[in-house]
C-alpha cells in the first residue's frame, strides 16, 4: 500500500477523529473538518456501525454533539442495534447530545413519483443541528432516499447537493452512507459521490473461499494525503469497528543487542549466545520433530530468567500442552500460579484472522509478557485466503517488534521429510531467525536434525546438528556427516564415521 495525495494538500487542515481504531492513521490523523465523506458498501458491510461510531466518539470523547438523520431504520431500531457496541444512544439523546431526525418511511410501500424538493427535510436538519450545537452529522442511508423518491434521479441529486452545501456552511463534518450493488463495482448505486463528496471510503465484506473478509479502503480524500489499498477490519463487541492497517505500521523500534536464552544451552551456543531481545524466530518442521518442545524450552527459559511468558496455542488444548511440558520436566502449572506464565488455547475457526490478531494484542496489553510464543501459524492458514494470512503475519511480527518482545512462532511442514511450508514461505522474510527441524535418514534409521538457517545481525552455527528427545527435553549432538538435504531428500549414505 502507498500514500496518495488528492489535489493540493492543505498543511493546516484540521482533522476530526472518527473513533474507528487505526483508521485515522490511514487518513493522516482523521477526516478533514467541515467536509463531507461518503461511506459506501454492500448490505452488512458495517456502514451504519462506522457512522454511529463516528458520532459516538465525538460525543463521548471530544464533547462534540451530533445529529443522526435516518432514512431507513427508526431511531429506536438504531439504538437497540448499536447497544451491543457499548454506545448508549438513548442516554445521549435524552441529554440532548444526540438528536435523531427520523426521515424513515412510515409506510414502506409509500413512494413519491412526482416533483418534489427536500426543503422541509433541510429545515428539520438545520433545526436539529442548531438545537444540539452539533459538530458532526450522519445521513444514513442516501440510497433509501433515492429508492423512496423515484422521480428523476437528477432532481434528487440536485436537492441533495443543496443539502450538502447548506451543511458545509454550518461547519459540520458530515458522513453519508450509500449502498453498493457489488463489492468491486460502482462506488454507490446512484453515483452520489460524483457530485456531493469530498472524501470516499469503501467498506467491503467479500466472500473468499467460503469465508468473509472485511476490509476498508480510502478511495478519495480531497486536499489530504491518505493510504491507498484495502485494510482488514473487524467488528468487536463493546467496541465497534476496528481497522488492522499494515501500511501505518512503522519500523521505528530500536534494535536491541541484548541476548535472551532460547531455553536450551546448546542452541544458545549455536546462536552466538542466544536470541535477540526484540527478535521474532520461526521454528519450522514436520509433525513430531520437536517444535512444541522448543516452544516449551523458550517459555521455561524466560521464566527461569525472571521474565513473563505468554503462549498462544492453536493446535493443542491447555491440558495437552501442560501434559507435554510435564513429560519434559517443565511445570507449567507452577509457573502460572506464580503469575509468570499464561497459556491460552484457541480454536482457529472460532474467529477471523483480524480477530485473532486483536486477541493476541489484548493478551499482550493485559499480561505484559517479555516473550511470546505462537504454536502454530500453520493452523491459521486454513481459515483465510493467502492475502489475509500474509497481512496477519505482517501485523503480528510488527506488533511483537514494536513491543520489543522476544517472539517465537512455529510452522508445520506438510511433508514429513521436509520441504517448505506455506507458512514458512510467507513469514521467512519477516522473521529475524529461522530454525529448521527435520527428519534425516541414515541407512535404516530415522534421526532428527536441527539447523539455524538464518539469524539476522549475528553469526551462527551453520551445521546440521543431530538431536534427541527424552524426559529431560532436547539434547543436541554432533553434526551429521555427509551432506543431508534438509529441504528435500533427507537420505545420507551412512552413519557418521
Amino acid at each position: 500500500m502507498t500514500i496518495k495525495e488528492d489535489d493540493a494538500v492543505d498543511p493546516v487542515l484540521e482533522r476530526v477523529k472518527t473513533g474507528v481504531e487505526a483508521f485515522d492513521d490511514l487518513v493522516m490523523g482523521g477526516l478533514p473538518r467541515g467536509r463531507t465523506t461518503i461511506v459506501g458498501g454492500t448490505p452488512g458491510s458495517g456502514k451504519t456501525v462506522f457512522a454511529t461510531q463516528f458520532l459516538a466518539h465525538g460525543i463521548a470523547s471530544l464533547h462534540e454533539p451530533g445529529v443522526f438523520v435516518t432514512f431507513e431504520e427508526s431511531p429506536h431500531e438504531i439504538e437497540v442495534n448499536m447497544a451491543s457496541f457499548g454506545w448508549d444512544l438513548r442516554r445521549w439523546r435524552e441529554q440532548k447530545q444526540l438528536i435523531f431526525v427520523d426521515a424513515s418511511p412510515q409506510d414502506r410501500d409509500e413512494i413519491v413519483v412526482g416533483d418534489f424538493d427536500l426543503a422541509g427535510l433541510l429545515a428539520r436538519i438545520l433545526h436539529a443541528v442548531r438545537a444540539a450545537k452539533a459538530k458532526r452529522l450522519v445521513l444514513d442511508s442516501l440510497t433509501q432516499l433515492f429508492d423512496h423518491f423515484i422521480a428523476d434521479p437528477t432532481t434528487v441529486r440536485r436537492e441533495l447537493l443543496r443539502i450538502a452545501a447548506a451543511l458545509k456552511k454550518e461547519g459540520l463534518t458530515v458522513l453519508m452512507t450509500a449502498e453498493r450493488n457489488s463489492e468491486y463495482g460502482e462506488i454507490s448505486r446512484h453515483r452520489i459521490e460524483e457530485f456531493v463528496a469530498d472524501n470516499v471510503v469503501i467498506l467491503r465484506n467479500a466472500l473468499d473461499k467460503e469465508r468473509r473478509r472485511r476490509t476498508i479502503e480510502v478511495l478519495k480524500m480531497r486536499g489530504s494525503r491518505h493510504v491507498e489499498g484495502e485494510v482488514p477490519v473487524t467488528l468487536v463487541e463493546n467496541h465497534g469497528l476496528v481497522a488492522v492497517p499494515l501500511s501505518s505500521l512503522r519500523l521505528e523500534q530500536q534494535s536491541s543487542t541484548k541476548r535472551v536464552t532460547s531455553g536450551n544451552a546448546e542452541l544458545d551456543g549455536m546462536t552466538s549466545g542466544g536470541l535477540f531481545r526484540d527478535s521474532v524466530t520461526l521454528v519450522s518442521g514436520a509433525t513430531g520433530t520437536g517444535k512444541t518442545l522448543l516452544v516449551t524450552n523458550f517459555l521455561a527459559g524466560g521464566v527461569a530468567a525472571g521474565e513473563r511468558a505468554l503462549l498462544v496455542g492453536y493446535e493443542e488444548s491447555r491440558g495437552q500442552l501442560f501434559r507435554n511440558a510435564r513429560g519434559w520436566g517443565v511445570d507449567f502449572e507452577a509457573m502460572e500460579a506464580e503469575g509468570k506464565l499464561r497459556v491460552i488455547s484457541l480454536y482457529p475457526e472460532a474467529q477471523s484472522l483480524p480477530d485473532h490478531l486483536l486477541t493476541i494484542r489484548k493478551l499482550v496489553e493485559e499480561f505484559k509478557p517479555d516473550r511470546l510464543a505462537v504454536d502454530s501459524l500453520s493452523a491459521l492458514e486454513r481459515i483465510a485466503p493467502e492475502t489475509g494470512f500474509r497481512e496477519f503475519l505482517i501485523s503480528l511480527t510488527s506488533f511483537i517488534k514494536q513491543r520489543e518482545i522476544a517472539g517465537l512462532c512455529t510452522a508445520t511442514n506438510k511433508s514429513l521429510i521436509g520441504g517448505q511450508s506455506a507458512s514458512e514461505q510467507h513469514i521467512s522474510t519477516l522473521t529475524d531467525s529461522i530454525i529448521l527441524l527435520r527428519y534425516i535418514q541414515e541407512g535404516d534409521m530415522m534421526n532428527r536434525g536441527l539447523m539455524v538457517l538464518k539469524m539476522r545481525g549475528s553469526e551462527h552455527d551453520k551445521q546440521i546438528r543431530r538431536f534427541t528427545i527424552d524426559a529431560k527435553g532436547m539434547h543436541l549432538g554432533e553434526p551429521f556427516g555427509g551432506a543431508p538435504d534438509v529441504f528435500g531428500d533427507t537420505t545420507i549414505a551412512g552413519p557418521t564415521a
